[in-house]
């Protein structure tokens, strides 16, 4: 079915709402604020349950992955409900060029919105390669600027969290203390005072040294567990089932690599598929500045994290890439490709044994460099407890907790025998 692309114009700037899809709740707050702050009327969506899936199963072809039926499921949902006037709003999603997801999720929102009767309900792409442009939405040098150093705060915010929220004195003292900065960096966004580097690593100091010093934890060791996965299932808690909670709730520590991680790798594809195939030169040698731009700032924080905290900082992204010898090439990019396996990787020799891999309905690639590297992992790390969750709009969650509460139980058990081997606590 051929359906009409509707223009996002000027006129429509001023008074249309813009929905934005949830992903990673403060991440998409800060992001969400700065499209404010640049004159554009957002609403970061909230809506979750049966009803998301319920849209996305009658409005979207059955064999479409998991990520693409909640996201537009949450959508539609959200439009149906009453609370937006549906000549006036509009909706966004990301476009980064590559397979999957990353491009054609903008085709089946629009074929999903006429079908349910909301065809002039304008689609704007949120990308950087020129894929779609819109009249009414520019993403500016200062515009992105801004929004990179919402990843960074995001992913700063969300490593803390995990590193403290099992070991609260207080329960909700770690997500008040999250929800505090939060405030404060929107705050910030809105004050109109000139945003730079320097104010985002003093913001970055100050953050680490909260955390550190004024949110009390116990000394105890717990089982710590990586989440690695398809990106959407993999951070969102409406994709996955709360996932992070339910295993913080069982005694967990949860350990997932952020966003910026993502980002380096999308980048670095341009530059492996010149340095492989020989193609695309002009624009390798651009990804390549970005990726040595974004790399360098990796750093940056990494040392801040060591000088200013005892907390564990994010893997150097050029030792993630190096872990993947002998296991799979770079070549392999389809939609999370061999950084999939890089993070299960990464988390073992961080001393994580213990993975849970997110594996939606439809993501065929998602499978082979997750699920398909597993045998290899395991025959090259003896011990390791590596655990496939799939993720379908028919998946049972009673099976889902039950397979990660055996993978807890041999886990805390491995974790009492070497606490009583050689006792040592977690600071």
């Amino acid at each position: 079915m051929a359906t009409e692309r509707v223009i996002f114009t000027k006129e429509m700037k001023r008074d249309y709402t813009i929905l934005l899809p949830n992903m990673l709740e403060m991440h998409f707050k800060i992001m969400a604020e700065i499209f404010r702050n640049y004159g554009y009327k957002v609403e970061l969506l909230q809506n979750e349950g049966q009803s998301v899936i319920d849209c996305g199963l009658k409005y979207t072809h059955n064999d479409a992955c998991y990520p693409a039926l909640l996201v537009i499921g949450q959508f539609i949902d959200a439009l149906q409900s009453g609370k937006y006037d549906v000549n006036k709003t509009a909706v966004m999603m990301t476009q980064t060029g590559g397979g999957c997801r990353a491009s054609n999720y903008i085709t089946l929102i629009r074929k999903a919105l006429a079908r349910a009767g909301l065809a002039q309900v304008p689609v704007i792409s949120l990308n950087v390669s020129g894929l779609e442009k819109n009249p009414g939405f520019k993403l500016t040098l200062g515009f992105g600027k801004r929004i990179l150093y919402a990843v960074y705060y995001g992913d700063l915010l969300m490593s803390l969290v995990n590193q403290c929220r099992p070991y609260e004195v207080l329960p909700g003292s770690t997500q008040a203390m999250a929800d505090k900065w939060v405030s404060y960096l929107v705050q910030e966004m809105n004050s109109g005072r000139s945003l730079n580097y320097k104010t985002v690593q003093k913001n970055y100091i100050n953050i680490l040294k909260d955390f550190e010093l004024n949110l009390p934890r116990t000394k105890e060791k717990k089982v710590r567990v990586g989440i690695v996965g398809e990106i959407y299932v993999k951070f969102s808690p409406l994709a996955n089932n709360n996932l992070e909670r339910f295993l913080v709730g069982e005694g967990a520590e949860t350990v997932m690599a952020g966003l910026l991680d993502f980002l380096m790798y999308t980048v670095n594809t341009a530059v492996v598929d010149y340095r492989l195939y020989g193609i695309k030169k002009t624009r390798a040698k651009i990804m390549k500045l970005a990726y040595n731009f974004l790399h360098k700032k990796q750093l940056d924080f990494i040392r801040l994290y060591r000088e200013n905290s005892n907390f564990i900082p994010p893997t150097d992204f050029e030792k993630t890439r190096a872990a993947i010898a002998g296991y799979i090439s770079e070549g392999v990019q389809m939609g999370e490709g061999w950084l999939l396996t890089a993070e299960m990787l990464e988390l073992i020799d961080g001393g994580v044994k213990n993975v849970v891999c997110a594996q939606p309905f439809g993501c065929l690639p998602n499978h082979i460099v997750g699920k398909g590297m597993m045998k290899i992992i395991r025959e090259k790390h003896p011990g390791v407890n590596l655990v496939s969750i799939d993720y379908d709009p028919g998946a049972s969650r009673i099976n889902q907790e039950n397979r990660l509460k055996l993978m807890l139980a041999n886990a805390s058990r491995e974790l009492q025998e070497e606490s009583t081997a050689s006792p040592i606590h977690h600071i």
